[in-house]
């Protein structure tokens, strides 16, 4: 398996706007997915109020913050379980008390309840998909491109505006603006224990763009042109990557936008996910 170790990046925003439960779904909160060292771990699962015929689709829901801040809390997916998908929002271990690999290590492990517990909760965690937004994006794009057994993977990623090469994120990048000094506190040094530019294979153990593969899931990549934060060149390069390997990947610029926002959560956006997940997931 390729490394699960560690990387770099800034606090996050929500992708959109939408706060509440929207009409026609039920949220059943605070279902535990694992205990690691005496620690509940739990998600908010939501569905269509009106149980379908069939077994949902699964969406796992990867918060931002840059690895120490959010929560499952106001999911900003949950409005797929209006279109016929169960989607499941995680709380994981967060910075500084948690360095990698526990962000994706928890993941993964929910991935896992959620199969157990799929004929409980009415969905199809076998059509399953992971998105995030930020360090979430980061997280699912790992996910999406990481070496795992087959019981642990997810069918497709929606990553948006996630950091994609660690090495290359300004916090970690020494310049006329970054003192060393200032390397040292950045996200990505809490997570990786250390200066990033100073591990640079550890970097690239957990950037998706270093592991990229033939073997990858197809990948639909938002990401802003104005954005601040995660310059749009992470994305614009881990899809080139993808296209070169022979992985379906499908990457959106918003002009104009920047780290989240309405224009994520947009008509056009909405339909241009679901429309993603239907081709990948659905029946």
């Amino acid at each position: 398996m390729r490394a699960l170790l560690a990387v770099g990046l800034l606090a996050a925003s929500a992708y959109g706007a939408s706060t509440k439960v929207p009409e026609g779904v039920n949220v059943l909160r605070d279902l535990e997915y694992a205990q690691v060292k005496g620690l509940s771990l739990k998600l908010d699962l939501y569905r269509p109020a009106t149980k379908p015929s069939a077994p949902m689709p699964l969406v796992i829901w990867v918060h931002g913050g840059g690895w120490r801040n959010g929560s499952k809390a106001n999911c900003p997916a949950a409005w797929l379980a209006t279109k016929g998908y169960a989607v499941a929002s995680l709380d994981f271990r967060l910075l500084p008390e948690h360095p990698w690999p526990a962000q994706i290590e928890d993941p993964v492990a929910a991935l896992r309840w959620l199969r157990q517990e799929s004929g409980k909760y009415g969905f199809d965690a076998e059509r399953s998909a992971a998105m995030g937004g930020s360090s979430g994006g980061h997280v699912v794009a790992l996910w999406g491109t990481l070496s795992l057994p087959a019981s642990d993977k997810v069918k497709a990623v929606v990553d948006l505006y996630g950091p994609t090469d660690l090495l290359t994120m300004p916090p970690n990048v020494l310049s006329e603006k970054r003192t060393r000094a200032d390397l040292a506190k950045a996200n990505g040094a809490l997570l990786l224990g250390g200066v990033v530019m100073d591990q640079p294979e550890k970097a690239k153990a957990v950037s998706a763009l270093h592991q990229v593969s033939k073997d990858d899931v197809p990948f639909l990549i938002l990401h802003g042109t104005a954005d601040p934060g995660v310059p749009v060149d992470q994305s614009e390069r881990l899809h080139a990557a993808l296209k070169a390997a022979g992985v379906e990947s499908t990457l959106k610029l918003l002009p104009g936008a920047g780290h989240g926002g309405k224009e994520f959560d947009s008509t056009e956006s909405r339909a241009l996910i679901q429309g993603f997940l239907d081709k990948h997931l659905k029946r």
